[in-house]
């Protein structure tokens, strides 16, 4: 499989804006948890061969996510994670608490972008020109790279709320309405750490 291309980067270094974010989002679809966003920026650099095997993460398995985590980690000049809990999201909306994560994960950069780039929208109120690419995680090297940050550190916190509520499976589903999920979802009602203002976890208020 070919290593994902670096040529938006490449072009917005060529422009003199050296700390570019790639800014991606996971759990808009889970009915419990949280969203989370990560922004990545990558070194200037042509030659990021440690990062070859990078992609979407739901391209990834599990045990690859978690490798490529460390070595992101690793080789980033900056990575910030934002992270809407899932009663601001019944709150704001889905839409709403994606933009406010992306907005946090872009705060948390210890060095300020220059430019960013955002998977399959615009966020407001962030005062960095940014460009919007669809299907960013298949096309941009640092969006895939805040996949997979996003990624791994969601299911981090999934695993984690199942030992507080094993009932629930989220270890294995991480909250997505699987077919399990949704009969636990039936068998004993919805969780503090559900999203109630989803039509499934409405529908399952006993």
């Amino acid at each position: 499989m070919k290593e994902l291309p670096l040529l938006i980067e490449i072009s917005q270094w060529r422009r003199g804006n050296k700390h570019i974010a790639g800014i991606d989002e996971v759990g808009r679809g889970a009915l419990a948890g949280p969203v989370v966003a990560a922004a990545v920026i990558l070194p200037v650099s042509h030659d990021l061969t440690t990062l070859c095997e990078v992609r979407d993460s739901k391209e990834v398995t599990p045990s690859k996510r978690e490798s490529l985590y460390h070595i992101i980690n690793n080789v980033s000049v900056s990575i910030g994670i934002g992270i809407v809990l899932q009663h601001v999201i019944d709150q704001v909306n889905i839409l709403n608490a994606t933009m406010l994560a992306m907005q946090m994960a872009v705060k948390e950069l210890t060095h300020s972008p220059d430019f960013l780039l955002i998977d399959g929208m615009n966020v407001p109120d962030i005062q960095i020109m940014q460009k919007r690419i669809l299907q960013g995680d298949k096309l941009c090297l640092s969006i895939a790279c805040a996949s997979i940050i996003a990624k791994v550190t969601r299911d981090h916190i999934m695993i984690d709320l199942n030992r507080t509520y094993p009932e629930y499976g989220f270890a294995n589903h991480k909250g997505y309405g699987t077919k399990y999920h949704l009969t636990c979802l039936n068998t004993y009602g919805p969780s503090p750490v559900h999203r109630y203002s989803f039509l499934p976890v409405k529908k399952s208020v006993l």
